[in-house]
Formats: structure tokens, sequence, C-alpha cells
């Protein structure tokens, strides 16, 4: 069934659907429609948006196709130059701010969105913070660690990223001694990066803990010191055997819970906030999920390809994060700025990279909105809009809309629409703010944009 939405643009409504059905991919002009408002929903989501000559190339292929060119396309060697270069500087002062600032960067010039917004994803699952780990190097290569495995196995992510220095240190894993077992790895590996909450017992932490005992960080790099390691018999989640870090990794990721975890959680990073009786809606992709290995580059492909993905249940159902938030309005006009002075402001509003709040990670969801955030919200794109640093295709912001040939204010508003807005603007804050815009001066623009992001649509993907 199709409704049409208060735009006028006719989508698939998605409740009379099975979950099969919705998981099936979006067919164009039977489900709705491949135009340029649902080619930005899906740069929105797989990435952090995209300006209109992304958006008119990609309404002349197939969704799918998209898609595979958003999981496939290659970063060009200048730029992967240019990042390991910039890397190298920005870690050897000794302290992790400057390597927000890269990864704020990268973001905004990689031609791979995809990858840098999955790459978010497991930064928020495998949380792992700067204020902690204090070692530049090591949150680097945590960092590249998700970069390389992004798209790859679930398990071989599962397997590093246990071995990984930073989050040996981060969650004290790297202290697990056979005399003074650790708990808090074992913990969290269970209840946050694999099974969730109610899947495991006191008594299953107790014991997968000793798995891991006498794994330590020396000089920087993982070790296994074997006069630490505990070689008794263990039992935990319904098995026993005297298992090794590594066999007890994989117990975990065999419980029939990790799909179905991993799964509903990429439903509210990509789809929606919110979703009604996700167990039911994510059981035909946790069930793809589990019979493909645990592999995710197909696992992507099915959520941002389907039904649901482009119905009116996921269109403008998600609150923007404060990096989606800023960095999309770039991403959008093909912005640049003074990444220091962002990556510093996005901490300050509770989304700092490389800084998450805790090993949870962000909640997201409503909890980015509340009076405070909104007032940092309109305060951060105050900021990002009016600072001479920031630039529009290399241009102001004027010049930027000129060279488009929108020279009029209600022309230059409906495109600032298309590329910023997953749902309508009222018609009350569409007359406010082409009055803010009428004098079309730099200022006027400027407070036009910025009065744009302070709405409560924009605040939604």
């Amino acid at each position: 069934m199709k409704q049409v939405s208060p735009s006028g643009r006719n989508l698939i409504v998605a409740t009379e659907l099975t979950a099969e059905e919705l998981w099936q991919p979006f067919e164009p002009g039977v489900d709705g429609p491949w135009d340029l408002p649902a080619a930005a929903h899906l740069f929105r989501r797989a990435g952090f948006g995209a300006d209109r000559k992304q958006l008119e190339a990609a309404v002349k292929k197939s969704p799918q196709q998209v898609v595979d060119e958003l999981l496939d396309v290659p970063e060009p060697a200048e730029f992967l130059s240019e990042m390991q270069t910039l890397a190298t500087a920005a870690i050897s002062g000794g302290n992790v701010e400057p390597l927000s600032a890269w990864w704020v960067y990268r973001i905004l010039g990689t031609p791979r969105q995809l990858l840098e917004k999955t790459v978010l994803f497991w930064h928020g699952h495998f949380a792992t913070g700067a204020d902690k780990v204090t070692e530049p190097q090591l949150m680097l290569t945590q960092n590249q660690l998700l970069r390389r495995l992004a798209f790859a196995g679930f398990g071989e992510l599962v397997h590093q990223i246990s071995k990984d220095p930073a989050m040996l240190l981060y969650l004290d894993s790297a202290s697990n001694r056979k005399a003074h077992p650790n708990e808090n790895y074992a913990r969290e590996l269970m209840e946050l990066f694999c099974l969730g909450e109610g899947q495991y017992t006191e008594q299953d932490i107790r014991e997968l803990a000793r798995c891991f005992t006498g794994w330590e960080v020396r000089r920087g790099e993982y070790r296994f010191n074997r006069f630490q390691h505990d070689t008794g018999s263990r039992e935990f989640l319904g098995t026993s055997g005297e298992f090794s870090g590594e066999q007890a990794v994989d117990v975990v990721l065999r419980q029939p819970q990790t799909a179905q975890f991993i799964v509903s959680k990429m439903l509210r990073f990509f789809v929606l906030d919110e979703p009604v009786d996700v167990v039911a809606l994510t059981a035909p992709l946790a069930r793809q999920f589990r019979d493909s290995g645990l592999q995710i580059r197909p696992l992507l492909r099915t959520i941002l390809t389907s039904r649901l993905f482009f119905s009116r249940r996921s269109v403008g159902r998600r609150i923007k994060s404060p990096v989606e938030l800023a960095l999309g309005l770039l991403r959008c006009l093909e912005g640049t700025t003074n990444t220091v002075g962002l990556a510093k402001s996005l901490q300050q509003l509770g989304q700092g990279l490389l800084y998450p709040p805790s090993v949870k990670g962000w909640d997201g969801g409503r909890t980015w909105i509340n009076s405070s955030t909104l007032l940092g919200r309109s305060n951060l794109m105050r900021q990002l809009i009016t600072d001479p640093n920031t630039r529009f295709g290399r241009q102001s912001l004027p010049d930027y809309l000129s060279a488009r040939d929108l020279r009029e204010p209600a022309e230059m508003l409906a495109e600032l629409q298309l590329l910023l807005f997953a749902v309508p603007i009222p018609l009350r804050s569409r007359d406010s703010i082409l009055s803010l815009m009428k004098p079309r001066s730099e200022a006027a623009l400027a407070e036009g944009l910025h009065a744009l992001c302070t709405l409560p649509e924009f605040q939604l993907c």
C-alpha cells in the first residue's frame, strides 16, 4: 500500500507488509519513486549527505547500483596518502584531540561515505574513549582496525577488537591475571558487543573472564603471557572445556542471540530510532546474517536497498546525531571548515569523536534532544555557518548558490530543502526564512541558513 506524503511524494506505508516483505528490495515505481529526495535519503543514512551533482548522478542508476558503489567505491591513492600524512602529524604531539579533528576531516573528504558512517557505528558499538586511553597511536590503530574490517565478518571484527591494545586498556583486560581475573571485558563482550542484556549469568562472566587471563599490552601491542593464563576447565553459556580466549570468543559468537542483537542495533542506526516489535521485524534479517556467517557487507546491502528503508516508517524517522547534523550540512553544500574547532564543538555537544561518554557508546535517538542540546545545536550551526574558515565549494555562500543559478530566495530555499531536509518545512517557517533571505547579502543568507538549521524538521533525517 502506498500513501501520499505531505511533500506530495508517494511512499510505501509498509505497515501492511510482513517482515519478510519489508526486507525485500525496493522497486522504484512499485514501492515509491526513485527520485532526488529518495537519493538524498539514501545518502543521509548511508553517509552524511550529498550535493545535487551526486544526487542527479544517483537517480540515473538503480538504488541497488548506488548502494553497491557506496560499498565498493575506492579511495584515491592521493587521498589515502594525504590521510596517512595528516594522521602521522595528528599523533605526533602526544595527545588525541588532533586525531579527532583528523577524523572529521576524513569524513568531509572521503568518497567512501558509507565506510566512514559504518566506522562511526562500530566506534559507538565497541566504544573506547581517549579520556582513558591517552596514547594517540593506540586510538589511531583501533580506528584503522574498524575501518579495515567495517564491512568484513563480524566474527573477525570481534576477534581483532578483543586483542586491540586500546580496548585491552580501556576495559582493563590488560590487567587480567589468573590469580585476580578482571571481569570487565567478559561482561561487555556479552552485554554490549554480542548478546545484549539478560543473555548471560554472573557465573558466565566469571568463567569467561578466566579465558582472557594473560592477555596483555606490551610496547603498544597485544601480547599473550602464558604464565598469567588460567589453563583450568571452565563452563559458560552452556559449554565447558579448557577454552583459550580465542575459543571463548567463538563460543559467544555462536550464540543465536548474536545475530539478532547486531541486526537490531544496525536497524536503529541506519533505519529508525524506535522500531516497533523489533524482534519480529528483524527476524528475517537476523536469519540472513546468521546464515551468511555474520558477514556485514551483505547485511548492509539488504538494509539499504530494502522496502522498509525507503518507506514512511524510515524516512525522517531518525534524530540526527551532532556529527550527522554538522557534517551533513557541509557534505550537502560541498563545505569545508576548521576541523579542529568543529571537533571540539562536537565534543562539547556530546559526540566527540574518540570520546564516547562510556563503554555503552552514545544512546542516540531522543537522548540527543533536550532544551540544553537544542541551544547547543543552534550555537554550533551558527558558529559553523559564520566561521570565516567555512567555505561552500571554496566560495562564499552567496557565490556558491549563484554559481548554481539560484538567485531568488525561493529558488535557494527549494534547493536547500531538497538537500538538507527529510521532511517538509511548514509554510509559516518557510515564509519567515524567505523574509530573512530576501536581501540576498551574505549576512542575510547566512541568517536564513542558520534559521533553517534550527527548525525541528532539520533535526530529523
